[in-house]
This record gives C-alpha cells, structure tokens and sequence, in this order.
C-alpha cells in the first residue's frame, strides 16, 4: 500500500482518453524499445515511428472524461488510474510549495491511444510530457509492459517515480530550463541527458518529501515509503537507462547515442534527489565527464 487509504485525491483533474486497446502482443520489439528510450524525454519525438507524428491538429489535452471515481487514497491503492490520479494531487502540493507562480500541468490516462499534439499517445510510445500543451500522457497498461518485457516490477513507488519524472520536465519547461539549455545532440554530456538525470532527481526529491504531504484535513497522502517500495523505484530507474536498453536491443553500447544517461546515472540522481532533495538537482553545473 503506498498511499493513505482516508487521503482525500477528490481535487484531481486528471482525465481520461482514447479507446480501449489491448497491450501490443508478441513483444515490443526493437520499435518499441526506440519508442522507451524517448518515452521519459518529456516528447516523444520517434512518436511518428509507432502511428502519430509531431505537431499537426491533433486534439489538445483537455478534452476526456474525469477520473471523478478516484476520490481517496483507498482508489489510488486499488487501481492504476486512480493512483495517477493521486499522484497528480500530491505533484502539484509539493510544485506549489517550490515554484513561485507555479502552473499545474495538464494530466491525461490514456486507454488504447489518442491524439497529441506531440504525436500518439499510447501504451507502446510509453508515459511523456508534452511542453506545447503543457501535458503528461500516461497509459498505465505501460507498467505491464515494463514487466513483461523489461524485467522490471513496476510496483506502486516505481510508477510514482516515472510519472513524477514526467512532471519533473514540465517544471524545466515552466521555469526555463528547455529554453536555457535546448537539444544538442546526443552523447554522455549532452543537453539531453542532463535534462532527463534532472528529472530523474526532481522525482527523487518529491518522493523523498512525499510522506509529508498532506490533504486539507490534514492526512498525509502516503505513507513512508518501505526500503522494498525505494528499491523498486531504483529498479524502474535502472531499466530505462540507455545502455540497459542498448543491450535489451541485442545491440552494443553505445555512449554517443545516449540521450538519458546510464542505468547507473538514472539511479544516481534519482537517489541523489531523493536524499539530499531539490538543491542538488541542478545537473547543469556538473563538469563533462562526472555527471
């Protein structure tokens, strides 16, 4: 159980979009693989290479219907959706405690996929933030995948990991940072893998203060994470680093392809974050080659 069964979530304004699909059978693949190496970008610009291209007319994240069933923290234990839901309402307590004139994103659980306007949203593209539209995109039957095909378990801290990552790159968009410091490449020191190890350590300094969070009434909306909760978040870090990912491809490493970090990095600064909080998060003042 990860968060408190009488928290009230009854706040959130994440919705709900697209048709119901089944997850893609036989295997993500090597397109998939590509598709989870962008996944936790913040864009998921090969999003054309799995049925959706960016920009375009695509419908903009406010349409859908509301999670109006997920209402306590008893929801978010009991069903994915729900604990998206929940974790949207804690992201923005903690955001608003951090960011002066902080704006909240835009939240969307998708079923199948649906347009963005950054390409398609679905489960095979994987959760990602979307700056045009100020939105996070996330197919909870992704989890399953991650499982199924990468070895991880996925557990209840791990998806809270991956969805705060996702809000980590809406504060970057919000507060300069995409501007500051924009895509350059790929390699070890790139812009890119500086953006996605920040990330990776705002979503460790949330969780790392989550269990102090608390509702209007004064519940706190989850419980302290266990040291089984924290190691599977560290698990979910680990395998989306771009080396773990090359070899999962039957491929070799490759250090100037990256555009996220190692697995090694990814649970560096996750934990990084998570212990030492948000002041050691600025991972664009680490030297070449220390990161």
């Amino acid at each position: 159980m990860t968060f408190n069964p009488d928290a009230d979530i009854s706040g959130n304004r994440t919705r709900r979009r697209g048709r119901n699909a089944a997850i893609a059978g036989g295997g993500v693949g090597v397109l998939g693989l590509v598709a989870l190496v962008v996944a936790l970008l913040g864009g998921p610009d090969l999003s054309g290479l799995v049925g959706g291209s960016p920009g375009g007319d695509n419908a903009p994240g406010s349409g859908g219907e509301p999670l109006s069933e997920c209402r306590t923290g008893e929801d978010a234990n009991a069903n994915d959706d729900c604990r998206m839901a929940g974790a949207e309402v804690v992201l923005n307590d903690y955001w608003e405690q951090h960011v002066d004139g902080y704006v909240a994103p835009t939240m969307t659980v998708v079923e199948g996929q649906t347009p963005t306007q950054c390409g398609t949203a679905s489960n095979s593209v994987g959760p990602f933030y979307c700056p045009p539209e100020q939105g996070v995109y996330i197919d909870p039957d992704f989890f399953q995948i991650m499982r199924q095909q990468f070895d991880a378990s996925a557990g209840e801290l791990a998806q809270l990991y991956i969805v705060g990552h996702e809000w980590g790159h809406h504060i970057q968009n919000i507060t300069g940072v995409m501007d500051d410091h924009p895509n350059n490449g790929t390699g070890p020191d790139s812009n890119g893998v500086r953006t996605e190890l920040q990330a990776d350590c705002y979503a460790g300094a949330w969780l790392g203060d989550v269990a102090e969070l608390e509702d209007d009434n004064g519940v706190r909306y989850i419980e302290t994470p266990t040291d089984a909760q924290l190691a599977d978040a560290v698990n979910a870090a680990y395998t989306v680093g771009d080396d773990h990912i090359q070899q999962e491809s039957g491929g070799f490493v490759s250090p100037e392809s990256f555009t996220h970090g190692t697995s090694e990095q990814r649970q560096h600064w996750f934990l990084n974050g998570y212990k030492n909080g948000l002041e050691v998060c600025d991972t664009f003042q680490v030297p070449a080659g220390e990161l």
